[in-house]
């Protein structure tokens, strides 16, 4: 996977940097010679957000000047790595506060990324003199795992890549991975998992990681794995199945939120659960109309073959809360009606807990890197009703978002605090330090809510 770039110790051939925001440059341009000036009006330099202006020197180039908006946002220093000459070494100029240089080398480590699996890179990134400390470096692996697992494809992305994924990861930290797989799956009791996933020629599988000490509060992440998303027999049309790779962003998200408790050593009693699957189409597809057993005991009436992200994640869900943890976060790229109503950049979040949803509204505050709230409106349960089972895993275009986490919450106890967050995890185009392609939302301000809870 992707190493973390456009950083380096050599210090002989850094320039300097100024990272300014439009008030700091005017102040900063009027101690300036008047020829460089002149040279920074003549471009018409403001020092507007995602900006740069190169200083010239005598022998070539002297300097640059990058141009910031929201300090606070690690994505308004991100421009700076590919839009500062390829080979390029630069040092800051004047020292920053130690919270901005660690967004500044965030920010760097963000926009230095390129998915260059298949093909080379056009370009390198420039470089920042700078070591950043363990919780960035981690912070920008984390977000960079995300991408490059969201940006692989199926074929290289499979439910038994996942699972070495998740071995990977454990390796390093010393966790325990187990995997459920096949009709095991029947076996142990997850029946809704084997169900989805039963006509793809990869098995289906549910993917247990465990990590920390015993006395520790228990925390359970879950996330969707559908590797790829036809949409079964309610088949998907070709401009819907097209980035169909990507239907395991919410397993990506919980992997590289677990790589993160275990790298910061979290002190948390740690579960994570993946159910990884293809929703292939195939003689053993699963049909409109089926009843569907769950390891809850509840069942479920087949109302539409492409509403299969909630089918995987409620088993494991019952799972997770088996373990009766303080907390269960669950991540998934649920619906298209969450993003209808907010976009691709805000995931939906939805909670059963007041002060956990509280704490992560906050986390993406402080952190810039938010989600929205929205409502378990719970009578529109009548939305999942069914004539002959318990409830219908979808049937009606009204409010899906809130209709799929309401399904997903009838598999945890009651007194079970839980979050559920619909998460995007892409980039429709190109955008400073936002490559088009996968993206991690709401990861670091998952970590931060996290470890302000924890820590």
């Amino acid at each position: 996977m992707s190493e973390i770039t456009g950083f380096t110790a050599a210090a002989a051939a850094a320039l300097p940097l100024h990272v300014l925001d439009r008030e700091q440059y005017a102040r900063w341009k009027a101690a300036q010679p008047a020829a460089q000036q002149a040279w920074l009006d003549a471009q018409g330099f403001t020092a507007a957000g995602h900006s740069v202006a190169l200083l010239p020197g005598a022998d070539g180039l002297a300097g640059a000047v990058i141009g910031v908006g929201d300090r606070a946002d690690a994505y308004a220093y991100a421009h700076a790595p590919h839009a500062l000459p390829e080979g390029s070494v630069w040092q800051l100029a004047t020292e920053l506060p130690a919270a901005e240089q660690a967004l500044l080398q965030l920010g760097w480590g963000l926009g230095s990324y390129r998915f260059d699996r298949y093909r080379k890179r056009n370009r390198a990134p420039a470089q920042l003199l700078a070591s950043p400390p363990a919780e960035v470096a981690d912070l920008i692996a984390a977000s960079l795992r995300v991408r490059d697992w969201v940006n692989t494809p199926t074929e290289d992305m499979g439910p038994q890549q996942l699972e070495d994924a998740a071995r990977a990861l454990a390796e390093a930290h010393g966790a325990q991975v187990e995997a459920i797989t096949g009709d095991e799956l029947l076996k142990q009791n997850f029946p809704a998992i084997h169900a989805v996933g039963r006509a793809s020629h990869r098995a289906p599988r549910l993917i247990v990681l465990r990590w920390g000490k015993d006395s520790d509060p228990a925390l359970a992440l879950v996330g969707k794995g559908v590797c790829f998303d036809t949409g079964g027999l309610d088949i998907k049309p070709a401009d819907g199945m097209r980035n169909m790779k990507k239907d395991m962003g919410g397993a990506a998200h919980a992997l590289a939120l677990a790589g993160l408790v275990m790298a910061q050593q979290l002190p948390v009693r740690l579960t994570l659960l993946i159910s990884a699957v293809e929703n292939a189409i195939g003689p053993d597809a699963f049909r409109p109309g089926e009843i569907i057993a769950t390891r809850k005991g509840l069942s479920v009436e087949i109302d539409n073959t492409d509403a299969e992200g909630r089918l995987v994640l409620c088993d494991a869900l019952t799972f997770a809360g088996e373990q009766r943890p303080d907390l269960v976060l669950d991540f998934a790229t649920l619906t298209g009606a969450a993003r209808i109503a907010l976009g691709p950049d805000l995931p939906a979040l939805f909670s059963n807990d007041d002060t956990v949803a509280q704490q992560w509204l906050q986390a993406g505050d402080e952190t810039r890197d938010p989600v929205w709230r929205m409502p378990l409106w719970r009578p529109y349960l009548r939305y999942l009703s069914s004539g002959v089972a318990d409830l219908a895993n979808a049937g009606s275009r009204m409010a899906g978002s809130v209709t799929a986490a309401l399904y997903l919450e009838r598999f945890l106890e009651n007194d079970q605090r839980w979050a559920h967050l619909d998460v995007y995890a892409w980039n429709d185009g190109e955008r400073p330090g936002r490559p088009a392609g996968g993206e991690a939302l709401a990861l670091r301000s998952a970590w931060a809510m996290l470890k302000a809870r924890y820590a």
